[in-house]
């Protein structure tokens, strides 16, 4: 008789995928709520377990935290490196560094909630250094692309490009609190959008 096949996927497969359901419900609670209002009750409340139950996946609520905020930060920083390592010119990288913070935002809207919300108190908070080291690699990224394209005469040299980076910065992370996925606009019109505006201005000639 021929063995069965088995369609049952491995314990360790479903172990991950709850693994992951549980971060995605503990990094919208904290996103919604606020680290230091959220407790591990309540984020097990809302994946309908146990308290205990949470702790076979996560030891404490600072590894949940510590878990999506560094999938996040590393993650931003690796696509980053990849964007400044295919270069195609100063202008190109840029307008890809922007597409992919959009993404960013549209695929970990929690996670880049958190990141905006929080940024003081992880500041101070100890084992969270690597969110200040991830920022300050990406910072350095997008500043020389700026400064690439100063030199090579694609983007004005009168402006700080450190000064240039942070608007930029906190104009597009900072949509995170309105924009919403699935709504009127896609990652990919919101980006096009904001490059629009920078590329062009505000201003009709």
């Amino acid at each position: 008789m021929a063995a069965s096949k088995k369609t049952d996927r491995a314990p360790s497969e479903q172990g991950s995928e709850r693994r992951e359901q549980l971060l995605a419900i503990a990094a919208g609670l904290i996103a919604s709520r606020g680290y230091s209002a959220t407790t591990v009750r309540d984020i097990a409340d809302e994946a309908g377990i146990l308290s205990g139950s949470l702790y076979h996946h996560f030891s404490s609520k600072e590894k949940i935290l510590d878990e999506v905020l560094r999938t996040f930060m590393v993650g931003l920083r690796e696509r980053s490196e990849e964007i400044a390592a295919k270069g195609g010119g100063p202008l190109h990288m840029f307008d890809e560094l922007v597409r992919t913070a959009f993404l960013t935002i549209e695929q970990q809207p929690h996670a880049v909630g958190i990141y905006q919300n929080e940024a003081a108190f992880l500041a101070k908070l100890p084992g969270f250094e690597f969110v200040a080291q991830e920022g300050a690699k990406i910072e350095g990224i997008w500043q020389s692309v700026i400064q690439e394209g100063q030199r090579e005469g694609v983007f004005r040299a009168d402006l700080d490009s450190a000064m240039t980076y942070r608007f930029i910065r906190d104009a597009v992370w900072s949509t995170v609190r309105w924009f919403r996925p699935g709504g009127r606009h896609s990652a990919e019109s919101a980006g096009r959008h904001f490059l629009e505006l920078i590329h062009s201005g505000l201003l009709q000639d």
